[in-house]
């Protein structure tokens, strides 16, 4: 991840992402680099429109992100009605007990 990172801050800092410069970052953040990471990261993105997938990966990321309050909602209300069911389980069992020794 760390080398994902090291091409992304390259990017924004609007610097050539080449393999001097990941390795540069990556040792200095007290990691050591390896080389063959640090060439099939460079081959990974030769082709990649970095801005693009940003975009597209922030996106895709609102939109769990807005889903995210619905499902917790769901989970609580869910939540409740199993409370319900216990306790109604609770007294249902309570009121044998008392017909049993009544």
């Amino acid at each position: 991840m760390e080398y994902i990172y090291a091409a992304m801050i390259l990017h924004s800092a609007e610097k050539d992402i080449n393999e001097e410069n990941v390795k540069s970052i990556i040792e200095a953040a007290g990691i050591d680099a390896d080389d063959a990471r640090i060439k099939a990261l460079i081959a990974a993105l030769e082709d990649v429109d970095i801005d693009e997938a940003m975009e597209t990966t922030a996106m895709a990321a609102a939109a769990p992100a807005a889903a995210a309050p619905a499902a917790a909602e769901a989970a609580v209300e869910e939540e409740e009605e199993e409370e319900e069911e216990e306790e109604a389980s609770e007294e249902e069992a309570a009121a044998g007990l008392g017909a049993l020794f009544g």
